[in-house]
């Protein structure tokens, strides 16, 4: 692989605020949080001006909840890196928590060979509350984005969740708390480093991109897919009209310990006239940590038998934005299944 290509140090990094808990203000008739303008977070943040790296800002406009982030929000975020992608050394996405690690895993497919880093970050608290984390998240989200090692390439040129002093894979992430500083987790992957006094960054983590390649932005997704969890008393009637829906290609099932199910002959017909008519069933555990390894127990062997394939340690954000995106890209389910057995960025164990 030829990677001596470098591109040059710009000392620029592009802040992309969509909107967030970190921007957030109370309304005064409510006295709920709501997004506000850009410009009333960086009232709140005059260490903005003492970064070493030079920033530049892009908003949009109005600013969302993270709740409404949709695919066309994916797409925008995808096209405004693309656009800049040459005058900037790393990007920092200001992004509400709730959906933080579905962007990051959706921006992972979509920035095919990134070279550059992509950070995203938020907080718990609004910026101009006295306790707020947000402040410390964005000033150390600048500065990794911006860090370059002595070969003259970036720390970390992939898609990333920095939050409370570690940062993270986008694609391997999860929100583990809802009120806590420490938001997120990455349960089956190292964090690629710890941001204490100094950074001690796990270079044995990070991706190496090929840096004689381009970087390839895709816009499209295809969000026919659906989230299906297991649970003791699952009823067949329910289940039916969703596996019917004749709008499905992609099933994320959520199965119990290392990929297992009930022995229920209506679940596995069911899966099976899915698998059938050209639907991916992806197996993943409810686990926060761990491997589905559907050979070890006989109802996992009744699922690859339906025609069911291993997510291996995927995260459900990770596993549903991987269908969308491989949906969107191929026609022949054969390649769809056997690409979500295999790692594309770094977003499961080979």
């Amino acid at each position: 692989m030829n990677n001596k290509q470098v591109s040059p140090r710009l000392n620029k990094v592009l802040l992309i605020y969509t909107g967030g808990t970190i921007g957030m203000g109370h309304n005064p008739d409510t006295g709920a949080l709501e997004p506000l303008n850009f410009d009333h977070l960086l009232s709140n943040f005059p260490e903005f001006a003492l970064l070493p790296t030079e920033v530049d800002t892009y908003q949009f406009t109005p600013p969302i909840d993270s709740s409404d982030m949709s695919l066309r929000r994916w797409a925008q975020l995808v096209r405004i890196i693309a656009d800049n992608y040459e005058a900037y050394d790393g990007f920092v996405v200001l992004h509400g928590t709730d959906t933080m690690a579905y962007t990051a895993s959706a921006l992972s497919f979509m920035l095919e060979n990134l070279t550059k880093p992509v950070i995203l970050t938020g907080s718990q608290l609004p910026i101009g509350q006295l306790r707020t984390d947000g402040k410390e998240n964005l000033l150390t989200s600048i500065e990794l984005a911006a860090a370059f090692g002595e070969d003259g390439r970036p720390m970390v040129p992939e898609v990333c969740i920095y939050f409370s002093g570690r940062l993270l894979r986008g694609n391997r992430s999860t929100k583990e708390s809802a009120d806590g500083f420490n938001a997120f987790n990455s349960f089956n992957y190292p964090h690629l480093c710890e941001a204490g006094v100094e950074f001690q960054f796990n270079p044995h983590y990070i991706l190496k991109p090929d840096y004689s390649k381009p970087m390839i932005p895709h816009m499209s997704m295809d969000p026919n897919v659906v989230v299906f969890s297991l649970f003791p008393g699952i009823q067949e009637n329910v289940v039916r009209h969703m596996f019917e829906a004749p709008e499905l290609r992609g099933i994320v099932m959520r199965s119990f310990g290392s990929g297992n199910a009930p022995q229920k002959p209506w679940l596995m017909r069911l899966l099976k006239d899915a698998t059938q008519r050209g639907v991916t069933v992806v197996n993943i555990s409810q686990c926060v940590a761990g491997f589905v390894k559907m050979g070890r127990y006989d109802t996992g062997f009744q699922l690859q038998d339906a025609g069911v394939v291993s997510g291996g340690d995927s995260t459900v954000e990770s596993a549903i934005t991987k269908l969308m995106f491989l949906q969107a890209h191929y026609k022949d389910v054969r390649a769809i299944r056997s690409l979500m057995g295999r790692s594309i960025c770094g977003e499961i164990t080979k």
